[in-house]
């Protein structure tokens, strides 16, 4: 309960609301409270004292004729009135006519200046503590003092402003922010730099939760730690919901026009009545009910109502005054717009946004308050604020047994420990010395520390949507020991700058959609500092080969392009990639294969795929391509294979799954150094006998296509290891596949097969879950065949 003496007269609810009143709200109520107290004292006299007081005058001294006034009575010969002038009127008659000349011959400024006083006041009273009790702006008043109650009154308030105290008084250790770079002295330097302190980063366990390695800092526990986390989220929605409009703005000044406007009207028309108040009043019986037509009267209180008007009037000009000001401090001042530029010098919390609109307007009336209010509010609006309130948490939630099992091995045989959606780095993750990809992943405004330098094995680093700082001592370490690099971006300044500087970077990813060709070749210039890159591998949405790109050839090995789709209408630049020994142009809707490729006479890997090439005479000009050994063709709409592939010489691997090719030509098989041959998802009814012409061949594969029979001669391929003839129409399976002793694995599902060759136990390294058929026609071979199948694989 709220103690009574505590309740504003006012009809204020709570007496937190005294802090969105500056100065002169204060003092206009003060003088409201005079003006409530004049009314209060005017009326009490006109109930306990006679209101005015009246006699008659005889018919010889009746100056009815003339103006009443203070020179006439002079000039009247009262002697009559001392002679003891008899009237012969009772009592009842002289209070009849009493309040007959109070009704009708007082002006009515005198009878009524008390209940005017109060009611102005009222009205001063309802004008200046509207917006208060409107729901449109009550509802966010209200808000706001709850949330910033809480957040004075929150520990990590207390912690997060000490801990900005000690660090100004300690050696600190600059974090590089995603700014400049001052390439020339290879030294980081951010426009928005953190500090942090040599003991804020030593972060300990203790029974009461999570505490900084730092004696100016009280222990926070998990409940504190919770409720700050809670009051971040409630600042940045009711922060969201303010900044959206300027209603407690505009109904604040719409009050304070209707007080000065008010104010002003007062004044004018008390100064225009005040002159007409009068001690003496002639007052004329136009009833006749006494004998008397004209009565001299005195108003008792005209006196004490004049002292009483002053007093009011001088309130009603400061009143104005205040009001004027007022108006002038909310039109002068930009109330809208609230800058925390001193508040972010004094804390070092250099990321407190800016706000506007009745966010702002808000931030300024506190001000008048106390400024210590906004400085301790905006300890919630800083990103930096909340991501040491997560740390700490974090810290505490993540122990090292339970990072370690999110440790794995992934296709690299490598082992990786990935950090999704997490607020920061757990810092026991330092402490597992076997990472080798550390993959962060929707992290934001984190920071790497110099503990990193523990991961002695790290060499891969994933960066997926994440705004990453880096200690100096952390930089220097990545400079040495990083080799591959992926970042993901949603905008290219989302690139953290830092990387253009790690120097032993070999490998380097990029994903991200940018809007033009001149933001991406500009988000690529600064890799041409890093000269041990070989890799490049872009996923993005270009359209020709940007020319940061280019100025690599003397290093760059192998270029990815990723295009998601989008087509690519210049690549005649690519042949000044000379070194290029691995080039993919993956969906990037070519209709032809580049001419310019052909000119990479270095170029050992040629990779197409999905694109939407239907023609590959380009291939004529393919004898350049000499060191050509991996030719993928791959998800096109290729429908023939040109007698020019013959060309390829060295060509060991070729991919022209998923096209619409209808038949083998006998070109292909001149490439007699070839291992790999995937045909499948096409249209092929028939495999060339001349197919025993690659007598190297290791890896066949032919499956959804509408092959019927294999020809004898594929089985002169011993060398075969897979063979995939799944999804076809085969009837039979020539006993001669026995020949093939090196056989690994075998697909047959799908045909129409009715039985398998016993000789299939001729192939010594085929296996039981390699040899992919129905269960019931595997049933068809001989048991000793499928025992010796089974010895195998369980040896």
């Amino acid at each position: 309960m709220i103690p009574v003496t505590e309740l504003s007269y006012f009809g204020e609810q709570d007496p937190a609301f005294k802090i969105l009143k500056p100065w002169w709200d204060v003092f206009a109520e003060y003088l409201t409270l005079l003006m409530v107290l004049v009314s209060m004292f005017g009326g009490a006299l006109q109930v306990s004292s006679e209101q005015i007081l009246c006699i008659p005058v005889p018919e010889g001294l009746s100056i009815r004729e003339r103006q009443w006034n203070h020179s006439v009575l002079e000039g009247l010969n009262l002697n009559v009135f001392a002679a003891g002038f008899q009237t012969g009127l009772d009592v009842q008659q002289y209070y009849l006519i009493n309040q007959w000349c109070y009704d009708n011959a007082v002006i009515w400024f005198s009878k009524y200046f008390p209940y005017l006083v109060l009611l102005h006041s009222l009205i001063f009273l309802i004008s200046s503590n509207f917006w208060f009790k409107f729901p449109g702006t009550s509802s966010k008043i209200e808000h706001f003092i709850t949330v910033l109650g809480k957040c004075l009154d929150s520990p990590w308030t207390t912690k997060a402003l000490s801990e900005t105290v000690y660090e100004e008084s300690t050696p600190r250790i600059p974090i590089v922010s995603e700014s400049s770079i001052d390439q020339s002295n290879d030294v980081i330097i951010g426009d928005k730099v953190s500090l942090l302190s040599k003991g804020s980063s030593q972060v300990l366990k203790s029974a009461g939760g999570i505490i900084v390695d730092n004696s100016s800092v009280k222990i926070l526990d998990k409940k504190e730690g919770e409720q700050a986390k809670s009051l971040f989220e409630k600042v940045k929605k009711f922060r969201l919901h303010t900044e959206e409009g300027d209603i407690l703005y505009t109904m604040y000044l719409n009050q304070t026009v209707v007080r000065t406007v008010q104010s002003v009207v007062i004044l004018v028309y008390i100064s225009i009545f005040i002159p007409q108040m009068c001690n003496n009043i002639h007052c004329v019986d136009a009833l006749h009910i006494t004998g008397f037509t004209d009565f001299f009267c005195i108003h008792g209180l005209w006196r004490m109502f004049r002292m009483l008007s002053l007093v009011y009037i001088t309130a009603i000009v400061l009143y104005s005054c205040t009001c004027l000001y007022t108006l002038h401090w909310i039109l002068y001042y930009k109330l809208k717009e609230y800058s925390f530029e001193n508040v972010r010098v004094e804390t070092g919390m250099d990321d407190i946004p800016d706000v506007r609109n009745d966010f702002a307007f808000l931030l300024h009336l506190i001000d008048q308050y106390d400024k210590l209010y906004a400085r301790k509010f905006a300890v919630f609006l800083s990103d930096v604020s909340e991501n040491k309130l997560l740390q700490l948490n974090l810290n505490h939630e993540w122990t090292q047994e339970r990072l370690k099992q999110r440790l794995i091995t992934n296709r690299e045989n490598k082992v990786e420990m990935h950090l999704f959606m997490m607020p920061g780095i757990p810092i026991q993750v330092y402490d597992l010395t076997e990472i080798e990809v550390l993959k962060l992943e929707l992290i934001k405004g984190v920071a790497i520390s110099a503990a990193i330098s523990n991961l002695k094995m790290m060499k891969e680093m994933w960066l997926y949507n994440c705004s990453v700082k880096v200690e100096r001592q952390a930089l220097l370490f990545l400079k040495e020991n990083l080799i591959t690099l992926r970042v993901r971006f949603g905008i290219a300044d989302e690139i953290p700058p830092w990387i253009f500087t790690l120097k032993s970077l070999r490998e380097l990813y990029i994903e991200g959609q940018l809007q033009t060709d001149s933001k991406i070749s500009t988000a690529l210039q600064m890799f041409r500092e890093l000269p041990k890159i070989d890799t490049l591998h872009l996923k993005t949405n270009i359209t020709k080969l940007p020319t940061a790109i280019l100025d690599m050839a003397a290093h760059l090995l192998c270029l990815i392009i990723h295009n998601e789709g989008v087509k690519i209408t210049s690549l005649a630049n690519i042949k000044k990639l000379f070194c290029l020994t691995l080039l993919r142009l993956l969906h990037c809707n070519l209709e032809r294969i580049p001419s310019a490729i052909f000119s990479l006479t270095n170029l050992q890997e040629l990779d197409l795929k999905d694109n939407k090439l239907s023609s590959t005479e380009e291939l004529a000009s393919c004898q350049n391509l000499q060191k050509l050994i991996c030719l993928r063709l791959w998800h096109n709409n290729i429908t023939s294979i040109p007698v020019h592939i013959a060309k390829i010489a060295k060509l060991e691997m070729l991919y022209l799954n998923k096209n619409k090719i209808e038949f083998l030509p006998p070109s292909l098989f001149k490439l007699t150094k070839l291992l790999f041959l995937d045909v499948s998802h096409n249209h092929i009814s028939k495999i060339p006998s001349d197919i025993d012409q690659l007598a190297e061949l290791q890896h066949f594969a032919i499956e959804c296509n509408k092959v019927t029979e294999l020809p004898e001669n594929l089985f002169s391929c011993t060398k075969l290891r897979v063979l995939n003839i799944s999804h076809n129409n085969l009837t039979c399976l020539s006993p001669s596949i026995g020949h093939l002793r090196q056989l690994q694995l075998l697909d047959l599902k799908v045909n129409k097969l009715d039985k398998l060759p016993v000789e299939l136990g001729q192939c010594v390294c085929l296996r039981k879950n390699q040899l992919i058929v129905e269960d019931d026609i595997y049933k068809t071979l001989p048991l000793e065949v499928r025992e010796q199948i089974t010895n195998i694989a369980s040896s």
